[in-house]
């Protein structure tokens, strides 16, 4: 449950999608304050990605609601969440691998004049001020999360972690009010995950509300007050890291996802 203090930003009521008959994700709700980190774990095949995939619109939900701050969502298509203020991040990063890393992230603007060919040639002047002011503030989101002193080189030359602090930049660029994170630990040295971890409370810290899948148990109980449980498309559990692991129901679905 939220916090009442704390009204609820981004809200899903009965999500259900199925492949062929399988039901992956099977009648799940959540509630996410606009305060809040909001960690979803669970073995692999529970359900997770599928889950941000149908909140982000990637895939349409087959029942179910979808809102964020009251505007319901659910038949949105993935760019108009996007500008509505829900953002997202992959588990395995997509940078444009031949722009510079202050490319990646200017595209990301939202309502750029010179998307539109009429503004291009109409409003050249106003198209180059709006470019102007995106690098701007480009440079200082690549300030925030460390990577200014690689912004002209191709982003194809970072580190898996330095594309996992690129992802977080692009989706600061679109100005979002809730984050979709997809395991931002994934293949990031010891070093870097302090740091994303870092930036990732700051980031919360600016109001933005995260909702978080990730695998790394150390990280889920330093940046997430609740987590929510998912197995075999269901939710399973919510509470605090520390209650949920210590259930046997969730001890039990993750030892079945173990090898023998």
């Amino acid at each position: 449950m939220t916090d009442p203090s704390h009204p609820s930003i981004l809200e899903a009521r009965g999500i259900t999608k199925s492949f062929g008959g399988f039901c992956v994700v099977n009648d799940v709700s959540l509630s996410l304050s606009a305060s809040e980190i909001l960690g979803v774990i669970g073995p692999n095949g529970a359900g997770k990605s599928t889950l941000f995939n149908l909140l982000a619109g990637a895939l349409p939900i087959d029942s179910g609601s979808i809102r964020l701050a009251g505007t319901d969502l659910t038949r949105a298509r993935p760019e108009a969440r996007i500008q509505l203020g829900l953002g997202r991040t992959f588990q395995i990063p997509r940078p444009f691998p031949r722009m510079t890393v202050l490319e990646n992230v200017m595209t990301a603007a939202q309502n750029q004049r010179g998307e539109s060919l009429f503004s291009a040639l109409a409003t050249a002047s106003l198209v180059a001020r709006q470019e102007r002011a995106n690098a701007v503030r480009a440079r200082d989101i690549l300030d925030f999360v460390s990577l200014s002193h690689l912004e002209d080189q191709p982003a194809a030359v970072l580190s898996g972690g330095q594309r996992k602090l690129l992802e977080l930049a692009r989706v600061l660029m679109a100005e979002p009010r809730v984050i979709l994170l997809d395991e931002p630990a994934a293949g990031v040295n010891p070093a870097l995950l302090d740091l994303i971890i870092d930036r990732i409370v700051a980031i919360n810290k600016l109001g933005i509300a995260v909702l978080l899948i990730e695998h790394n148990m150390e990280m889920i109980g330093r940046l997430c007050p609740r987590v929510m449980v998912m197995a075999a498309g269901k939710v399973l559990a919510e509470g605090t890291p520390a209650e949920v692991t210590k259930r046997a129901d969730v001890i039990d679905v993750y030892l079945e996802g173990m090898p023998a």
